[in-house]
């Protein structure tokens, strides 16, 4: 596991490097094998690694790797950009097994971050967050986002968008039965995660409403 750990840390952080490394490496087998079509992998590979070694690595690590925390000590802006936003280069230390530190790297385009998702979201500097990495190499990380502090808060937010939304529906008509519904349907699904009594209080209220409602 630490070996492929170290692979895939490699393959994410360094994707230049990695791209050359398949080019010698193929080039060198068909030579010695006197078959062209051991070319044929490399941009492939390539294409592969470049678009999801991230994604890749985040998967393995979360599979089977040992949860820890880290805290990230350096967050540098750089000149360059990634849809139109610029790219930042952070440094941060990780929590080991014994409970003694290591420092580790990675940017806005290299970090592992899970769940999954298009969305690249970093925890802030000098607050530890989740992270999951295997014992022997804990410079490879993966950050579990959704378990931070600050990805509570944006979950606990995206589940209120649709109660306010459909909040706002039904004080400007109490009387549509669809509003009350898809109010409803909210509140069930907000108060299913979060134990929210004025939410709960509000829920029961609103479903004796749609028993008077003819």
């Amino acid at each position: 596991m630490v070996l492929i750990s170290k692979i895939l840390f490699f393959t994410s952080h360094h994707g230049f490097y990695t791209v050359i490394l398949l080019i010698v490496f193929f080039v060198l087998v068909s030579y010695l094998t006197k078959k062209i079509w051991f070319l044929i992998p490399i941009i492939p590979l390539a294409i592969v690694n470049g678009i999801g070694g991230q994604f890749i690595n985040a998967w393995f690590l979360n599979q089977y790797g040992t949860e820890s925390t880290a805290i990230i000590t350096s967050d540098i802006e750089t000149n360059s950009t990634l849809n139109e936003m610029y790219i930042h280069d952070y440094e941060a230390i990780v929590k080991k097994q014994d409970g003694k530190y290591t420092s580790t790297f990675f940017s806005t385009t290299t970090a592992s971050i899970y769940p999954i998702e298009n969305a690249i979201r970093i925890p802030r500097t000098d607050f530890p967050f989740p992270v999951k990495y295997i014992p022997g190499y804990e410079k490879n990380i993966v950050i579990l986002y959704n378990q931070s502090e600050q990805g509570q808060k944006e979950l606990k937010y995206s589940k209120l968008a649709p109660v306010n939304s459909a909040k706002i529906k039904y004080e400007a008509d109490k009387t549509n039965r669809e509003f009350i519904e898809e109010y409803i349907s909210a509140l069930e699904d907000y108060t299913q995660s979060y134990d929210d009594g004025n939410y709960k209080a509000e829920l029961k209220e609103l479903r004796e409403e749609l028993k008077q409602l003819k």
